[in-house]
Formats: C-alpha cells, sequence, structure tokens
C-alpha cells in the first residue's frame, strides 16, 4: 500500500512536499533520514542548509530531500510615517485594527450550531486584499472622527520574508530531511553518511554546527534511559546470584553463558528481516533472565548432587540429566507463546529475539555449561565409564 501511495504522490503531486510511512509506535520522528544545521545568521544557515542537503542527496539510500523551512514568503510591508500619523491624529492601534479587519478578519458575532458556537468573521474580499492599491484608499479614523486613507501616512509595498523560523538553543537551524530507499535501517544509512557529514561539519565556520536527528536521535534517547538504569539492575542481579551460589566461580560460570543467547537472537532475526531495535533489546534482556535462572537451577542441582555424596562427575551427570525434563518443558512453553505476537510490528522483534533465544538457550544449559563446569573444577571422568551402568544414589552413611 506504501509503495502505491509513493507512486500518486510522486505521479500527481510533484509540487507537494509528501511523505508516506507507516503508524509510528512510540515518539513520533517524522522523516527518519534529519540533520539539523545551526548558526547565528539566518541567511547563512539557509544557504549552509543547500549544501548539506547535496551532501545528504549524494547517498544512493537517501530520497525526497527536504527542509523543514527555508524558502521566504511574500510580504506586505506598511511602513508609517509616524510624525504624519501624529499630526492627522491617527495611532498605530487604530492602523493595526484596519488592517486586520480586511486581510485577517474580525469575528463580528456567533452562531450557534448544535452544541457549538460558530464564529461569524468579515472580512475583504481576496482581490481586495491582495492590492495595494485598495490597501492605500483604506479610510483610517482619527481622534477627531475623521478618516483619513492610509496611504496618506504610510508606504505600501510587496516584500519578501521568512514566514517561520525555527531556533534551538536560541540559534536559527535548519533540519534536513530524508526517507530512506531500499531496505536499509535508518541506522544503517546515518552510519553510511556519517564520514561526510563530519567531513562538511568541519569545514563549516566558526558558530555553525550540524547534529544528527531523526531515527537515530529517538533511539539513542530511548537506549541511554535504559543504559542509565542498567548498572543498578545488574549489581541487584549480581547481589542475588552470590547470596544464592555464594561463590564467585559459580557466579562467573552462570553469568558466562548468558552472552552466548545472541547466538539464538542473530539466527532468529537475520532471516526474518527483523530490526534489532529497542524492542528487540528488551526480549534479550528478558532471555538473559531466562538463561541464568536455568543456569542458577542446573548448578543449584550439582551442588545438591555433591551434598548428598555424589562424586564431581556423576555430581554434573546426574544434574544434568535430572534438570533436563524441566529446561526442556520450560522452553516448549516459552516459545510457542511468543508466537501469536511474533506478527505484530511492534512486539514481533522481541519475539522473535526470544523465541531463537530460548531455543539456544537450552542447549547452552544442557550441554555448554556442564562442560564449562568440568573445564572450570578440572572434573576427571571416573575410570570405569559412567555410562555403564545406570547412576544410582550413593548408599546412606
Amino acid at each position: 500500500m506504501r509503495a502505491k501511495i509513493d507512486a500518486l504522490l510522486a505521479t500527481q503531486f510533484t509540487d507537494v512536499n509528501t511523505f508516506a510511512q507507516f503508524l509510528e509506535l512510540g515518539p513520533p520522528v517524522g522523516r527518519p533520514i534529519q540533520y539539523r544545521l545551526s548558526g547565528p545568521d539566518v541567511q547563512t544557515v539557509r544557504s549552509l542548509a543547500l549544501d548539506l542537503a547535496g551532501v545528504v542527496s549524494a547517498s544512493p539510500h537517501v530520497r525526497d530531500i527536504s527542509f523543514d523551512w527555508n524558502e521566504p514568503g511574500k510580504s506586505l510591508l506598511v511602513d508609517v510615517d509616524q510624525d504624519k500619523a501624529r499630526r492627522l491624529g491617527v495611532t498605530s492601534e487604530s492602523v493595526a485594527q484596519v488592517l486586520n479587519t480586511i486581510i485577517n478578519g474580525t469575528t463580528i458575532t456567533r452562531v450557534r450550531d448544535s452544541i457549538y458556537l460558530v464564529d461569524v468573521v468579515v472580512r475583504a474580499e481576496e482581490d481586495q486584499r491582495n492590492s495595494i492599491e485598495t490597501l492605500q484608499n483604506l479610510q483610517v479614523p482619527t481622534s477627531s472622527g475623521v478618516a483619513v486613507p492610509l496611504g496618506a501616512f504610510a508606504s505600501i509595498q510587496y516584500g519578501s520574508e521568512q514566514p517561520i523560523i525555527w531556533q534551538r538553543d536560541r540559534l536559527p537551524t535548519i533540519t534536513v530531511l530524508g526517507s530512506v530507499a531500499g531496505d536499509l535501517l535508518p541506522a544503517a544509512v546515518n552510519k553510511e553518511l556519517a564520514p561526510t557529514i563530519q567531513s562538511f561539519a568541519d569545514k563549516l565556520p566558526a558558530e555553525y554546527h550540524v547534529v544528527t536527528g531523526g531515527a537515530a536521535e529517538s533511539s539513542g534517547k530511548s537506549q541511554t534511559a535504559l543504559v542509565a538504569t542498567l548498572p543498578a539492575m545488574l549489581l541487584a542481579i549480581a547481589f542475588i546470584l552470590m547470596v544464592q551460589l555464594q561463590s564467585v566461580s559459580k557466579l562467573v560460570l552462570v553469568v558466562s553463558v548468558a552472552p552466548l543467547g545472541l547466538i539464538g537472537v542473530v539466527a532468529a532475526l537475520l532471516p526474518t528481516g527483523t530490526p534489532p531495535g529497542f524492542v528487540a533489546l528488551l526480549g534479550v534482556l528478558a532471555l538473559a533472565g531466562i538463561i541464568i535462572r536455568n543456569a542458577v537451577i542446573l548448578i543449584g542441582q550439582i551442588n545438591d548432587n555433591l551434598r548428598d555424596g555424589y562424586n564431581q562427575w556423576d555430581a554434573v551427570l546426574h544434574a544434568t540429566e535430572h534438570r533436563m525434563r524441566p529446561i526442556l518443558l520450560t522452553a516448549a512453553a516459552a516459545s510457542p507463546g511468543m508466537i501469536p505476537i511474533a506478527s505484530e510490528v511492534f512486539w514481533g522483534p522481541m519475539a522473535y529475539a526470544m523465541i531463537g533465544g530460548i531455543i539456544v538457550a537450552t542447549a547452552l544449559t544442557l550441554y555448554f555449561l556442564p562442560a564449562l563446569y568440568v573445564a572450570r573444577y578440572r572434573v576427571k571422568a571416573p575410570e570405569k565409564p559412567a555410562d555403564s551402568e545406570p547412576l544410582e544414589a550413593p548408599p546412606a552413611a
């Protein structure tokens, strides 16, 4: 549908700045590629913004370059000779009221429409509003009650000026806007343009600078808020794990397994073409919790076996066999539970990240963690093969 809309806009609305996009989930961004150019002088900012637009449009992955403001608009300049106006008894307020009535209109009454009150505005017709001769003949009331034409004490002419000037940090700022052409993510396009934009920024005069906005800035703000709470979260997790495991080496074993869950995340996101955005990051954090929980369960079972009198080798094998069923059942319940939201635009990245990660996390818990435990504590296999007969609990003391 968006492709059809883009084609329609490109052929039938060539003189209009248009942009078709999906409904934005989260803070509105608008066009994903944005670069803000700021400086003290408006005309210099306008000129440099045109040069910046040329740099951005040189990328084959950017299309539909536009600005949030740049083009000047036609204006009507009324220069009042204050000496003549005072001699005639005309005030600036009366001049403003007359011009406002003719050009913008004045509310004279209201009419009721169901439960609403609608203003009735009176103003001059369009050909009169756009005619200098009509405005020069406008009758402006004086303090003595006599009306004089506006042209008797004021000069009227057309001019051009900026109808709107956006400012950031009290500096005029023009934003160069662009859309992504192709299947690349905005972050990839910004990364590709970064060297060129930096080279352009280095050549700018003093007090002029370029800042990246759009999707990259919005994503950075979201991740900054998440990273700000990450240290406290990691400290809390480490404290809880130390209370549970009561061993620094076992804590390191448990935590070292968690990053390997990214193998499953990448394996799920790449084939489906799912973007690894902020929502996928939330899924990765939840996945890390699942991996750590499974690892703690397995390490805890090994500790229980050692206390029951198993030797280290049998304790690891028995713990793995004993905890295999609950870990597999947990994975079998959690992964299909994510399927209903996998097709959603917003929750899809998180679902795919957790589905792929949980599957790999199960293998990590059942195969990699026991092997890592054996390697860390240098557990030796007994001379008699452990699988020659079923494991039995040690005799009671």
